[in-house]
């Protein structure tokens, strides 16, 4: 009984957990492009400034991404309660 309710929960915590973070990184990479784009409009940032920043950013993407992959496995993002709290997360967080 406990190994059934643990095999449900434990997926909707992690995709509860995954939307949350996912949600919060989307909200601070806009504010971050809000910020940039601001500062180089009133000119405190020339466009090569902001060129190389986000030449930097796609770099740390690009890490982001090799590394998501490496741990997709251990994601049961197959599961239905991983995909409720995922949208949960996402909804909420």
């Amino acid at each position: 009984m406990l190994e059934q309710i643990a095999a449900v929960v434990g997926p909707f915590v992690v995709g509860l957990l995954v939307g949350i973070v996912a949600k919060r990184l989307l909200s601070a990479a806009l504010f971050l492009i809000a910020l940039f784009v601001v500062l180089a409009a009133l000119g405190y940032m020339t466009p090569d400034q902001v060129s190389a920043f986000l030449q930097q950013m796609g770099y740390a993407a690009k890490e982001a991404v090799s590394y998501a992959m490496r741990i997709k496995e251990l994601v049961p993002y197959s599961s239905a309660a991983f995909l409720l709290g995922l949208i949960i997360g996402l909804w909420k967080g």
